[in-house]
């Protein structure tokens, strides 16, 4: 196992090529070499990253291509007599297998069935293979395909239903997979050192890694490790963060446009196109490197710039005198020039989109009620613009987003407000989402504070007292008291325009400045979760020559899911201190997605 490089983050592809292996495995065993791909439709994007395109799939005997379709069990798949399903382990796509294989078999077709889970079987699945009488006509097998690398820095497992399975319907099937992707990385890369597990959730991860790891005879190498660091995050304990308005490019676009396993798609308002063109998001995009961490007001003199260069870089043909050197630059330049163009159109024509977006409505009223909620200023007012946004029947989730803001800062919302707002909600937006308050409340993203309110003036005194946020707020400084420069920013305040710092990241910065939580009994008691660490190599002092060791090297893993403004936060961060930050998480989502995962859906 080689030891980190100096400055250089470790090479997350390599988990890549380890889930390639793995389902080649699976695609041609047992003799299955000319067979039929059934597909989960949450797969392709995944499998799309991981194999680079179906020759990948053709290159191991896969003739025809189906795409699962939940909604038709009766679909007749035509094809070859042997086929594989490539799908995820949930007990309704199960049902639509046995279907198939029943309704094949009583037609007297006669076909070997192989189905693969994704990252893992279950044994809740093989047991209702069995119920449904069809466990002796197929083969089982997994894909170990958990974490899928995004960038150098992001792995996520593309699970953007593990918020709601596990957060609202309690469901711990999942953690397992968390635990397994850790135990691959520290396979690949070293057992990590230092463990710190903020919040209930991430601690249980810790312990099933060392149930699953069992008892190791072999010693570990720590210096040798690739990883000095490991952060367990719980979303739990940072309700918060999610539903602050991102404003780093990156965050913008996923808003906007939404970015589906590292890639964005823009339509013709953007492309001038018939067809959607699809643009892979990553750092050797080195202009997009420049600006997805950018606050938004600066993206515009960044893309100026770049379209600058590129003309600078068009002019040099001008300037040709021997046909050599234009042949060169045909050969050398053209085609990246070229490539490098259509992209700025496209990052011009999306940050237009995005304007026009942010000029409707009531946008900057929006943002300073958002703002204020933050701070704890202006109570009264704030809540006034919630009742009359719901009352006027503005964006559901934007309203949503507001009420579950007010809860979280304030330990609640005063009983009387709060069966006021749920009723005006019904009634704004359907009844169906007293449902949808149902599921907030379990989550604890949207309650009701202790003690009854029995008047206005009382709500409102019950709002000013302190809660934990508002102590947390002051002990970790999570709003900068001086103004942040936006274009050169010094705090990671910048990713919310200088109105608060993500809680999750400025708890990572406060345990690797103490190196554990030595000094954070007073911020503990006001988190609603656990703190629990594991510190087993110290970092070595400015006289320690012990290379290889990799004390400035974190994994940071957002069990539940984390926005891009809490990457790019982290990025800074690790600009600020030294650090490199790998960023894994379940899923990466924002306000919207977020908050939809757990809502009624509105009856049509």
């Amino acid at each position: 196992m080689a030891a980190a490089v100096s400055g250089k983050l470790p090479d997350v592809y390599r988990l890549q090529e380890l889930a390639k292996e793995d389902l080649k495995r699976c695609l041609n065993a047992n003799g299955f070499q000319d067979k039929d791909l059934v597909l989960d439709p949450d797969l392709m994007k995944p499998l799309d990253r991981i194999t680079g395109g179906a020759s990948f799939l053709k290159e191991n005997g896969v003739d025809k291509i189906f795409k699962l379709d939940r909604n038709d069990r009766q679909t007749k798949l035509v094809g070859r007599d042997k086929r594989v399903y490539l799908v995820k382990p949930k007990i309704n796509i199960m049902k639509i297998i046995a279907d198939h294989i029943s309704s094949e078999k009583s037609r007297g077709e006669k076909r070997q069935y192989r189905i693969v889970m994704v990252p893992r079987k279950l044994f809740l699945c093989e047991m209702i293979l069995e119920q449904e009488g069809v466990m002796g006509s197929c083969d089982l097998d997994q894909v170990d395909l958990d974490l899928v690398p995004l960038d150098v820095d992001i792995l996520s497992m593309e699970t953007p239903e593990f918020f709601k399975s596990y957060f609202l319907n309690n469901d711990s099937t999942m953690l397992q997979t968390v635990s397994n992707s850790i135990l691959r990385i520290q396979q690949l890369m070293g057992e990590i050192p230092n463990v710190y597990c903020l919040g209930k959730t991430g601690k249980m991860c810790y312990e099933l890694l060392k149930l699953i790891q069992g008892e190791s005879t072999i010693i570990p190498d720590y210096p040798r490790s690739e990883i000095g660091h490991l952060f367990l995050v719980d979303r739990g304990i940072d309700f918060v963060t999610p539903l602050c308005s991102q404003v780093v490019y990156e965050g913008l676009l996923d808003d906007m446009f939404g970015i589906q396993c590292g890639c964005v798609e823009f339509g013709p308002e953007i492309t001038q196109k018939d067809q959607p063109v699809k643009i892979r998001l990553h750092s050797e995009d080195q202009m997009y490197e420049g600006i997805r961490n950018q606050h938004f007001t600066n993206v515009f003199e960044l893309l100026k710039s770049k379209a600058q260069d590129l003309q600078s870089v068009s002019d040099k043909r001008k300037n040709f005198t021997k046909v050599s050197d234009m042949k060169d630059f045909v050969a050398n330049d053209l085609r990246s020039l070229n490539k490098s163009k259509a992209n700025l159109s496209y990052h011009i024509g999306a940050c237009e989109q995005i304007i026009k977006k942010k000029n409707k409505g009531d946008f900057q009223e929006f943002m300073q009620t958002e703002h204020s909620l933050l701070e704890g200023t202006g109570l009264k007012e704030n809540m006034n613009y919630i009742e009359d946004s719901i009352n006027k029947q503005n964006n559901m989730t934007s309203n949503l987003k507001l009420l579950c803001l007010a809860s979280l800062v304030n330990d609640g919302i005063p009983v009387k407000e709060y069966k006021t707002f749920k009723t005006q909600f019904a009634q704004s937006h359907g009844f169906e989402q007293i449902v949808t308050f149902h599921n907030l409340k379990k989550i604890g993203l949207l309650r009701e504070q202790e003690g009854p309110s029995h008047s206005m003036p009382a709500g409102m005194a019950a709002l000013t007292r302190n809660s934990s946020f508002k102590n947390l707020r002051k002990k970790i400084n999570l709003i900068p008291s001086v103004e942040t420069d936006l274009r050169r920013p010094c705090d990671m305040s910048y990713v919310f325009s200088g109105a608060y710092s993500p809680l999750s990241c400025k708890l990572i910065e406060q345990v690797l400045q103490k190196e554990g939580f030595q000094g954070m009994d007073e911020i503990k008691k006001y988190l609603p979760s656990e703190l629990h660490c594991h510190v087993r190599l110290k970092t070595p002092g400015p006289k320690t020559n012990q290379p290889g060791r990799a004390a400035k090297v974190v994994l940071v893993y957002f069990i539940g899911g984390c926005t891009y403004s809490e990457i790019a936060a982290l990025r800074f961060l690790g600009k600020q201190t030294g650090y490199k930050f790998i960023i894994a998480t379940t899923s990466i989502f924002n306000t919207n997605t977020f908050l939809e995962s757990v809502m009624e859906k509105p009856q049509v």
